[in-house]
């Protein structure tokens, strides 16, 4: 049983904390939060002991779980690495480019396992999709969200991008050629929506938009291959495929059929693969935990967490370019 500890009890600290108790491969010792007056309240009601200070519960664990605002995840991290302890991380992994390259150090030169939260990798419907995802080569994504104080301290290819650039980083297999990028700021400082188009060397265009004041939420993913369009609600967990194939014999007399003049006719093939219920934030814990067992690689490794990041700010600085925003974004 890995001794874990959680760092950070907010929202989302607190999700953690309870599926932690949960996952049986996890012993939950505590948790640490700066706030001493809300720990107390999370402290009583989960029955969990509550420790003063952020290195005497790095004493007591295995691994560390890292649900603090970015701008602390480096320190929180690294205090954890030098300390030889296994880190699950919320994404964005760090604040900047640098900390990030300086985790990936520390971690391997501590020989420590680091997973970073992009949950949506554990999305139910991205895992019945992704294995019809094989060479897209054009790729649209719609992350939409209706308007929250929470997240506006940066841009929001930070809140909200970050998800579908790792999504589309683990499912294109080619180094990015170009960049492009705009942004507006609205009702914030830093941008509310954004539109990136991300070009790679193999041909694959994808191009994502970015809102956090839509009157709607929606977060959509569609990709487009040949012979194959694959459609991907993250949000209401539904998975959309079309696929284009020869006729071979005699048709359904009810199929749908496209004529393609010389060069034959094709049968459109529906799909609706089928969705497992499941909690994509205990899934990802569960694997945190699978990596440390087996000593393999996480699913969604610290290096994956950089790539994503680096794109992400490379967005970011052609949106200065066109609006002139600060290195934040803001």
């Amino acid at each position: 049983m890995i001794k874990i500890g959680v760092l950070g009890a907010g929202h989302l600290g607190k999700i953690h904390i309870r599926l932690l108790k949960e996952i049986e491969k996890y012993e939950l010792v505590g948790f640490y939060d700066p706030n001493a007056e809300n720990a107390e309240i999370v402290a009583k009601e989960f029955g969990i002991k509550y420790f003063s200070s952020m290195d005497a519960l790095l004493n007591e664990v295995d691994a560390v779980d890292i649900v603090t605002p970015t701008i602390t995840h480096y320190d929180c991290a690294s205090r954890a690495i030098k300390k030889s302890k296994h880190v699950f991380i919320e994404k964005p992994v760090t604040n900047t480019i640098e900390e990030a390259k300086s985790l990936i150090g520390l971690s391997k030169e501590a020989n420590v396992k680091v997973q970073v939260g992009h949950v949506e990798r554990f999305n139910p419907a991205f895992i019945a999709g992704k294995s019809y995802c094989s060479s897209p080569m054009f790729i649209e994504t719609h992350r939409l969200a209706q308007f929250n104080p929470r997240g506006t301290d940066v841009s929001v290819v930070l809140d909200l991008m970050i998800h579908d650039i790792d999504i589309i980083l683990s499912v294109v297999r080619s180094n990015i050629k170009r960049i492009s990028a705009s942004g507006v700021a609205v009702v914030s400082e830093s941008p509310d929506i954004c539109n990136a188009r991300i070009e790679f060397d193999n041909g694959c265009v994808a191009n994502l938009t970015a809102s956090r004041i839509s009157m709607k939420n929606m977060r959509k993913s569609r990709f487009f291959q040949k012979d194959a369009y694959i459609s991907i609600d993250f949000l209401d967990k539904k998975v959309d495929v079309i696929r284009l194939k020869n006729i071979t014999g005699e048709p359904d007399p009810l199929a749908v059929i496209i004529d393609l003049g010389n060069k034959g006719s094709k049968q459109i093939y529906f799909e609706n693969p089928g969705i497992l219920p499941t909690n994509a934030i205990k899934m990802e814990l569960e694997t945190f935990a699978d990596s440390i067992i087996s000593n393999s690689t996480p699913l969604v490794s610290i290096d994956d967490g950089y790539k994503a990041l680096d794109v992400a700010y490379k967005i970011i600085e052609k949106m200065k370019v066109t609006a002139g925003f600060d290195d934040q974004g803001a």
